[in-house]
């Protein structure tokens, strides 16, 4: 293990937070809000500690797959407990656990909460639990990379081990290259949905707050009824830009090199998109009583599709009030999630359809003995690795979350509660059903299933196995 190379990360990561923690100082200041100071001492803390550690380089910048997956968990739990410092120091949150848990919550961009009336809370304090999405959508680490050249070709083990996906691939030769093209994808849409907002008249911001949310895919609104408050138009360009945000950004670079046709014959996109209109129809044709006319059950049920397969976690309306048959559907797209690739959580679009290809071809070697068949996707093979992987995966995954919904049931809540509550955090949506509904909170968990669930909300962002490897002892060794 080089231990070097992971505290020189870590030490970045301080200086990072606390430049990030500009825009809530700014804001304090401009609404001349005292709870500023908190972030000010964070700010002077963290870039205090940081500069002490990256003064001394490490000789030796050479890390493989173990020190990657290590540095992104690190890390990530670095920024997560930096980041809620001026929660509990401004007492918005003053329980340490809560705190964490509405931090973790937000770099994941998960969006569940422990905060029954966010309107209570000063604009520095909101538009930091916002702009903890758009950090974390992306990744802190590939930021990093943006910013920090290392030596050796061995970037790809942090890209790796961050990025969303069954596989990770460069978009150009350079790892660097590629992750400050993803930036600035990622800040074109950003950016561009800000204009839309403002244009259908939303204040500037709650513009700002609502556009972080949407482009990490993470929910955290400004006010207590989330979306459901602004009008139709709002609503709209939500919608769309939520979707947007859940497609893998690696169509977008072939519309920027003007591939237009190979971008919309991915197989996954289509797939993607074909979910989403299936869902939206089925959804606003059962729930159409519910509504004056079938546009509005249309425009409801597609902000509601889009938030829940992207798992932003937004909301207009108290979906745990719509029928069963709709629930289920809303259930089973908070497992789906959005594109590999994407900011988007969830198992991702692309591991689900290479699980029904393997299935497929195992039903025709049942068949057909003889035969040679192979995974593929996008008429191209599917490497033997991959296909591991992603069972590997699925595997894990079910297993993590029937031990997580067994230790939350001990709190004795109801089925529904305890097993959304999971999926939601599992998955990074923010809402479940029943007590954690659109309408409700966290809050009610005990402290060890906050706990729990924390953990659940950040294997869920980083694909299970960097958390699973910081509880392996072997991981710490030297060799």
């Amino acid at each position: 293990m080089n231990y070097s190379i992971i505290i020189y990360i870590v030490g970045w990561i301080l200086e990072i937070s606390a430049a990030l923690m500009v825009l809530p100082v700014i804001t304090a200041i401009l609404y001349g809000e005292s709870a500023g100071v908190s972030f000010v001492i964070t700010m002077a803390v963290s870039l205090l500690l940081g500069f002490i550690i990256i003064r001394r380089k490490p000789e030796n910048k050479v890390f493989y797959t173990r020190e990657g997956f290590v540095t992104v968990a690190v890390s990530w739990l670095t920024l997560s407990i930096v980041g809620s410092v001026p929660f509990v120091i401004s007492g918005s949150i003053p329980n340490p656990v809560n705190a964490l848990f509405e931090t973790v919550s937000g770099f994941t961009t998960t969006g569940a909460s422990i905060l029954s009336d966010v309107e209570a809370l000063p604009h520095c304090v909101l538009i930091w639990r916002s702009f903890t999405h758009w950090i974390g959508g992306m990744g802190v680490l590939v930021f990093i990379l943006c910013l920090l050249p290392l030596t050796g070709g061995y970037q790809m083990n942090l890209m790796k081990a961050e990025s969303p996906g069954p596989s990770v691939s460069r978009l150009v030769p350079k790892v660097r290259s590629t992750a400050i093209i993803l930036y600035k994808i990622y800040m074109v849409l950003t950016v561009l949905q800000i204009i839309a907002l403002l244009l259908c008249g939303m204040p500037l911001f709650d513009t700002l707050c609502t556009a972080f949310g949407t482009a990490g895919t993470g929910g955290f609104g400004v006010k207590n009824s989330s979306i459901g408050g602004y009008n139709t138009a709002i609503q709209i360009v939500t919608t769309v830009f939520m979707i947007l945000f859940g497609v893998n950004f690696n169509v977008y670079y072939l519309i920027k090199i003007r591939k237009i046709k190979p971008a919309f014959l991915v197989e996954e996109i289509r797939y993607y998109f074909g979910v989403i209109l299936l869902s939206i129809i089925l959804i606003a044709s059962n729930c159409r009583s519910l509504f004056p006319s079938m546009a509005r059950s249309f425009q409801q049920a597609a902000f509601q599709v889009g938030s829940i397969v992207t798992t932003t976690g937004f909301s207009t309306t108290d979906f745990d009030q719509w029928p069963g048959f709709s629930k289920t559907i809303l259930v089973l797209l908070m497992f789906m999630g959005a594109c590999a690739g994407s900011t988007g959580g969830g198992i991702k679009v692309s591991r689900l359809v290479i699980l029904v290809k393997t299935v497929k071809k195992e039903i025709q070697i049942l068949l057909h003995p003889n035969a040679v068949k192979k995974v593929k996707m996008d008429n191209k093979v599917i490497a033997h690795e991959v296909v591991r992987a992603t069972n590997i995966f699925m595997v894990v995954y079910i297993f993590l979350f029937a031990a997580s919904v067994l230790v939350v049931s001990i709190n004795n809540f109801d089925m529904t509660t305890n097993f959304t509550a999971v999926a939601a955090t599992f998955n990074n949506i923010g809402p479940g059903l029943s007590l954690v509904g659109p309408t409700c909170n966290f809050d009610l968990f005990s402290p060890l299933s906050k706990i729990v669930l924390i953990f659940d909300m950040l294997a869920g962002r980083l694909e299970i196995f960097p958390m699973l490897i910081l509880l392996v002892p072997s991981t710490w060794k030297k060799f």
